[in-house]
């Protein structure tokens, strides 16, 4: 019998890496890339992990399913809708290829909190984090609507679902100072990330 949540895992690998000048997901964290430490975080969490992604000859190693952006050119958004249509189970954990610092339990509580909403999404600092988030595949229509008007801001389908927001409170359980959210698009980004406690 099944005890992994109905849940598949959505790393999204989409990004240009413009800022960092070479490919972000593959740069050494803590003597692995920076995508296999994402990978390590979800493992065991969900029944599946899939890889959204326009370069899959750049992660063959880890031997995910992977599935190109049905939207490319239109930002994060294009890849999320992307991770909830090609998702096999009901909710989807995405999270970006680019945080390296995630918090298996607080991906784990997001996870249990499932059920009570269409997306579950953290906020830090004022700000929601919506690729650190789990989602209902209901809200793939809200999703499409948006980037069929060319409203590509990631969080413009919110409206049209029942959204729980996570608050700092709640976070701070598991990860005190918010490392989880952070991301890496600049080499000073990438040091301060390096200086930072690994995860395991």
């Amino acid at each position: 019998m099944h005890t992994t949540p109905e849940v598949t895992a959505a790393i999204l690998a989409g990004g240009k890496s413009t800022r960092m000048g070479t490919n972000k997901a593959v740069l050494p964290v803590h003597g692995r890339q920076m995508i296999e430490l994402v990978c390590a975080a979800v493992a065991g969490l969900c029944r599946e992990t899939i890889l959204v992604t326009n370069t899959p000859a750049q992660y063959t190693h880890l031997q995910l399913p992977m599935f190109g952006d049905e939207f490319p050119e239109h930002g994060s958004l294009g890849g999320l809708y992307t991770a909830v249509q090609a998702a096999r189970w009901p909710h989807v954990l995405v999270v970006a290829c680019d945080m390296p610092l995630l918090n298996p339990e607080l991906l784990a509580y997001l996870i249990a909190a499932r059920h009570a909403a269409d997306a579950i999404v953290p906020q830090w600092d004022d700000f929601p984090e919506p690729l650190h988030a789990v989602y209902s595949k209901s809200c793939a229509s809200a999703m499409l609507a948006c980037l069929q008007a060319k409203r590509l801001k990631i969080t413009s389908f919110f409206g049209a679902c029942t959204v729980r927001i996570v608050q700092r409170a709640e976070i701070e359980v598991f990860d005190p100072a918010g490392v989880s959210f952070k991301n890496v698009n600049t080499p000073e980004e990438l040091a301060a990330v390096l200086g930072a406690p690994a995860k395991r």
